[in-house]
């Protein structure tokens, strides 16, 4: 019988840089997904890969004095190196500087010229380089990017335009009568209210001011811009061609069972690239779902805020599927997840070390010091074994259940949830004490089999989340993993013998010792940053141009105090902008300031900052506020707010 195709996607990875464990969520997120379809039963295709042209690409370059594809071949070779570190079993990995990938691009870019859908004006208005975004002086949020709140430049060039206008009307039907084409439900929300109804300007989709892109084959001046680029990757991918030449895969997994994408570029493939499918005359996606992000304890991960965790670090200390548990398990559906060194120690201990490796380790050993390693059913069951059996056949379909709706971390909790049963099932029948009575030896055996019964539906389960560790699992208790569309508890074979010695899942750690021990290494990196001649110093050092000189008297005109954030809210139709509720002293004032880009209402609330507190009220995006927060911010734009480094009541005057 042939198996039903599912082709995931996530983003391809922009090669500017070495990712974040927060850019490594994705490709772990997607790799549970595919993981798990593929124990169902699915023929799955999962893709992913590398975004490699643009202007950023070719200014990054230039600085290291080499050409974009000698950069974009060291980025990408170690992003790859992190998906496979991170036990990723994509099928196929893209780069948008491959050849086929190219000329496809190129074909579809005329395609769509000579349908009319693209056409060549000019472009004058503002840009901003780290987005690679155009935007009018009507779209800017107190003159700057309103997605990632940088400075943009004044730029004026020929380009040809995407006509998003004229299938605008089509989208929004398609969303309508589609419920489940972009999750969560908020996320369509925003792309609706936001963009859709208040009405598409067409997009820039050329560039004639760098050369760093794929060539526009009828006028060479130009380099197709980003999103026709990246996007197209999803169907080149599969061996799309415009002609109608397409390879058999195309035929095979198109269209897309899930766009897997982090939320801050849902608009791109929510609307960009459901546009370009229309215009092709090609079916969209099933499913596009912007998936959280992954926050450092103190805010949104980023080098210039010196938060930035690596998942190579991370799996050096914990190993690859501590490091998968926590990511999957942490991160809610909709909501940002927080990691830090701390918790994820913590959670080694309580989750792996506790539940899992804990009971794992009790079961095995037991079943060698009662039964010489031989597992056996005796058919005996006291009411106390039906309620764990019970557990047992609910939890594949529990999983399952969560699974479907993509809500990975609740599955990952259910799967929990069963190991945690187990244990208590191991309090409640205590079998150290039937095994001291012969008459109750066959209840004994009973209770074990149930016990290996639950750990085989648990570990099997786990496969797509923790493959490594559940394979360690199902060896040591002699079982195969089989599907998961048919566990069910009474699974286990009679009779079979478990691992003589139990092997050490996950060991505990002594967290006050590991985070000394993170401690003393984070400031050995930062003594040799200091130290470190012209490469370091450059990196850690801004030049800004230089205000007017004022007098003392100025200085003392301007009243900066501590401030206590106890309420934060994001300003409405502000891509930009965080109204905050600050008490200062006995007093409390409201403060708007240009800071979402970096930090969210929820993590604002609690926060000491430094307030300008004497700044004469002014209203922003028809918001009061009265005051201002201080921040610093590097070369890219990246806001850090100031916070006093000790703890200091709110009211505390800055002198």
């Amino acid at each position: 019988m042939a198996k039903n195709p599912y082709y995931l996607t996530t983003a391809i990875a922009y090669t500017s840089g070495k990712p974040h464990i927060g850019n490594t969520y994705e490709i772990v997120l997607a790799d549970a997904i595919a993981r798990y379809k593929r124990n169902q039963g699915y023929d799955v295709r999962f893709q992913t890969g590398t975004d490699e042209h643009g202007q950023k690409i070719e200014i990054k370059a230039k600085e290291e004095g080499i050409t974009p594809k000698e950069f974009v071949d060291r980025v990408s070779d170690e992003i790859k190196r992190i998906w496979d570190l991170m036990n990723c079993s994509y099928d196929k990995f893209i780069r948008t500087t491959d050849k086929d990938h190219e000329k496809q691009v190129q074909k579809i870019f005329k395609k769509l010229y000579e349908k009319g859908d693209i056409y060549k004006a000019n472009y004058e208005g503002m840009y901003c380089t780290p987005c690679e975004s155009f935007w009018t002086a009507s779209q800017l949020v107190d003159g700057k990017c309103p997605d990632c709140g940088r400075e943009c430049e004044k730029a004026k060039e020929e380009a040809y335009f995407l006509k998003l206008s004229k299938y605008q009307d089509r989208l929004i039907e398609h969303i309508n009568t589609h419920p489940e084409f972009i999750q969560p439900e908020s996320r369509k929300k925003e792309m609706m209210n936001n963009f859709l109804l208040p009405g598409l300007q067409d997009l820039c989709v050329s560039r004639s001011s760098f050369t760093w892109g794929i060539p526009v084959d009828f006028d060479p001046k130009h380099v197709t811009y980003v999103w026709v680029d990246a996007l197209s990757n999803y169907i080149t991918g599969l061996g799309y061609d415009v002609a109608g030449d397409s390879d058999g895969l195309f035929d095979k997994y198109w269209p897309a069972d899930l766009h897997l994408i982090g939320k801050d570029i849902l608009r791109f493939h929510t609307i960009y690239w459901p546009i370009i499918l229309m215009a092709l005359d090609l079916p969209l996606p099933k499913q596009i779902f912007g998936h959280p992000w992954l926050l450092q304890g103190d805010g949104k991960m980023s080098k210039s805020k010196g938060n930035v965790l690596y998942a190579d670090d991370l799996v050096e200390e914990f190993g690859v599927d501590a490091v998968r548990y926590f990511v999957l398990h942490e991160i809610p559906f909709e909501n940002d997840g927080v990691i830090t060194w701390e918790l994820l120690a913590e959670r080694v201990n309580s989750d792996l070390a506790n539940t899992l490796g804990n009971l794992v380790n009790r079961t095995i050993s037991m079943s060698n010091k009662y039964f010489d390693g031989v597992v056996a059913d005796s058919g005996v069951s006291e009411p106390v074994d039906e309620e764990l059996k019970a557990v047992i056949d609910a939890a594949a379909g529990k999983v399952k259940e969560k699974m479907d709706q993509l809500r990975v971390a609740d599955a990952v909790t259910e799967i929990f949830t069963l190991f945690k049963r187990c244990n208590k099932y191991i309090d409640e029948t205590m079998p150290w004490v039937l095994a001291k009575d012969e008459e109750k030896k066959p209840h004994l055996a009973a209770v074990l089999y149930n016990l290996m019964d639950g750990i085989r539906v648990g570990a099997t389960l786990l496969d797509a989340f923790m493959p490594e560790t559940s394979e360690k699992i199902l060896r040591q208790i002699g079982a195969e993993k089989g599907g998961v569309e048919d566990l069910k508890a009474g699974g286990y074979r009679s009779g079979t013998k478990v691992a003589e010695k139990p092997e050490i899942l996950f060991a505990r750690i002594d967290v006050a010792e590991f985070m000394k021990k993170i401690q003393e290494k984070q400031e050995a990196a930062d003594a040799s940053s200091d130290e470190g001649g012209e490469g370091a110093s450059a990196e850690n050092v801004i030049d800004i141009e230089n205000k007017a000189e004022i007098t003392f008297d100025d200085f003392m005109k301007m009243q900066f105090q501590v401030g206590e954030v106890i309420a934060c809210e994001e300003v409405a139709k502000s891509r930009k902008l965080l109204c905050s509720q600050v008490r200062i002293g006995s007093t409390v004032k409201q403060i708007v300031s240009g800071i979402k880009a970096d930090y969210t209402a929820e993590e604002m609330v609690g926060k000491k900052v430094m307030v300008l507190a004497n700044l004469k009220p002014a209203k922003l995006a028809g918001v009061l506020s009265e005051g201002m927060l201080l921040c610093a911010e590097d070369a890219d734009g990246k806001l850090s707010l100031l916070v006093p480094e000790r703890d200091m009541p709110a009211g505390a005057e800055i002198c």
